[in-house]
């Protein structure tokens, strides 16, 4: 799965909104949406938002987890812990990287926030390639990490299973030469 293919599966998170205009309920295949009205709060996925947004038709209300003081906590939280910590969604980054490129008007301390979820990122991904490379070291056959979400499985997951690939043919070179010398 490509970074598209995961954003995609992304706007489907549902955000709040604040409508500029009055429109009775959408009925998609995914769910019934609104009804809306100018100044009342409604929930609707992501890539409506953005493009209710880009018409300049709503307000984009950031997700509760979107805040500096609750990002700073996550990222210390992060750095503390040597295991992967829950996220407050599973598809923060591209959430926030959605959101940020359409509504940044609508985002108290936007900088901050991308700074912060950049710098969570950065933890989680070297923490990420740390375990990687002590599963790889450790001739282990499977390995179990949880939190990890879709967007960091993807980053790695390339060079995860070619380096196994590798490791795979040179245990197979060096059993076979072993093997062939004792017969």
């Amino acid at each position: 799965m490509d970074p598209a293919e995961v954003e995609f599966l992304a706007e489907k998170e549902l955000v709040k909104i604040v409508p500029n205009f009055t429109q009775d309920k959408i009925f998609l295949i995914g769910g019934d949406i609104g009804p809306f009205s100018p100044s009342l709060p409604v929930s609707v996925p992501l890539w409506m938002a953005v493009n209710l947004k880009q018409g300049q038709k709503c307000r984009l209300v950031p997700p509760d987890w979107m805040d500096v003081e609750k990002l700073k906590d996550k990222k210390q939280e992060e750095m503390d812990s040597k295991f992967f910590t829950a996220m407050p969604s599973d598809q923060y980054m591209e959430v926030t990287q959605l959101i940020l490129k359409s509504a940044t008007d609508d985002i108290p301390h936007a900088d901050e926030i991308r700074t912060l979820v950049k710098d969570i990122w950065d933890l989680r991904i070297a923490k990420l390639r740390s375990s990687i490379d002590t599963f790889v070291r450790s001739d282990a056959t499977h390995a179990k990490l949880n939190h990890l979400t879709l967007m960091e499985l993807n980053t790695v997951r390339p060079f995860l299973t070619q380096a196994l690939d590798h490791m795979h043919v040179l245990r197979n070179n060096i059993s076979g030469r072993i093997q062939s010398t004792q017969d």
